[in-house]
């Protein structure tokens, strides 16, 4: 049991935060863009970073004037291939796996919070061979999806413990605007996309300048 009185979980996301899937989402779009005739580069990618995949999946859908395949066919496609890719191998982000298993041994809660599928969710999961988090949510057990701040908050119920006593660790603008709004004490990592300062975040260049013994220096006052 964690003795800390901060944090008393830190909550997860998924994409290129834990992993480094984001690769693997943009060459599954750029094969769905070529399979209507479309193209699709790392900047059109860059613009669906950290969007819930019904949005995307409709701007996908808009774009390419797909018409054969609903919203949900297209998310299921999509999904499909990045689990597969997955599966050979989780190319964790730097200092990922071993900040889980520090906050594994100290008793500190966890979740993982991601507007992916929870299918994609648990094929992350199920490979990790130790119990990493103690609640998924996943893009299809919430209604509104990031930026809204539901997902965070809905982690937060399941553990059992307030935003305000949560760090959410994020890569994305819409991430952070959803944990922020949540009223969890956000840490922007940068990955892909450039990542905005304000009110309620700190930006971190990497997980590994994060030491379990110190999470509570990375507290936001003035939020």
């Amino acid at each position: 049991m964690s003795t800390n009185s901060f944090p008393k979980a830190v909550l997860w996301d998924m994409d290129g935060t834990l992993i480094d899937s984001e690769p693997y989402w943009l060459l599954s779009e750029s094969r769905l863009a070529q399979q209507y005739g479309g193209s699709w580069s790392q900047a059109d990618g860059e613009q669906l970073i950290g969007n819930n995949l019904f949005d995307a999946s409709d701007f996908l859908r808009a774009k390419f004037g797909i018409e054969d395949k609903s919203t949900q066919d297209v998310i299921d496609q999509l999904t499909e291939e990045v689990v597969a890719q997955l599966r050979q191998k989780l190319p964790w982000r730097p200092g990922a796996l071993e900040l889980l298993i520090a906050l594994k041994r100290a008793g500190i809660k966890t979740a993982l919070v991601t507007m992916s599928m929870r299918k994609m969710a648990m094929a992350v999961v199920e490979q990790i061979d130790f119990q990493a988090f103690d609640v998924v949510v996943a893009g299809d057990d919430v209604i509104k999806g990031k930026p809204d701040p539901e997902p965070y908050q809905t982690a937060a119920d399941l553990l059992g413990v307030a935003t305000s006593d949560c760090l959410a660790f994020e890569d994305s603008p819409t991430g952070l605007a959803s944990a922020v709004a949540a009223g969890c004490h956000t840490i922007g990592i940068p990955n892909i996309v450039n990542l905005p300062d304000g009110p309620g975040r700190r930006i971190v260049p990497s997980l590994l300048d994060i030491n379990v013994e110190e999470l509570s220096s990375l507290r936001i006052e003035n939020r």
